[in-house]
């Protein structure tokens, strides 16, 4: 499974950003996938089965995670961006069912105030 994100850049504080997880080699309904920041920080998460997702309590009600199987893209969307939210934004894949975890490579994204 291939993993590449899109979407980071600069904004402005308060503004708005999606990112993107294009997938490839596999069926994305058979992963849960998650959006980390700065390294291990879980930022949001969805299962397979888009009945379950999670937000870190600093990004709920301003981030929303969502995934179209048909495409085989995850997509984060940023609202009320933050400076704290300034970080390297990682797509992970993991199958279910198993340990086996995939990486992207990851996207800059900067809010300035």
């Amino acid at each position: 499974l291939q993993l590449q994100e899109s979407g980071g850049g600069s904004v402005e504080a308060g503004g708005s950003l999606t990112l993107s997880c294009s997938f490839s080699g596999g069926r994305l309904d058979n992963y849960a996938i998650g959006w980390f920041r700065n390294g291990r920080e879980g930022v949001a998460c969805i299962s397979s089965s888009d009945t379950r997702t999670f937000y870190a309590d600093s990004v709920k009600g301003r981030f929303t995670v969502v995934r179209d199987n048909t495409t085989g893209a995850v997509h984060l969307h940023m609202n009320s961006l933050r400076d704290e939210d300034t970080a390297t934004y990682y797509c992970y894949a993991r199958l279910i069912g198993s340990n086996t975890e995939y990486w992207g490579q990851g996207t800059q994204v900067t809010v300035s105030s």
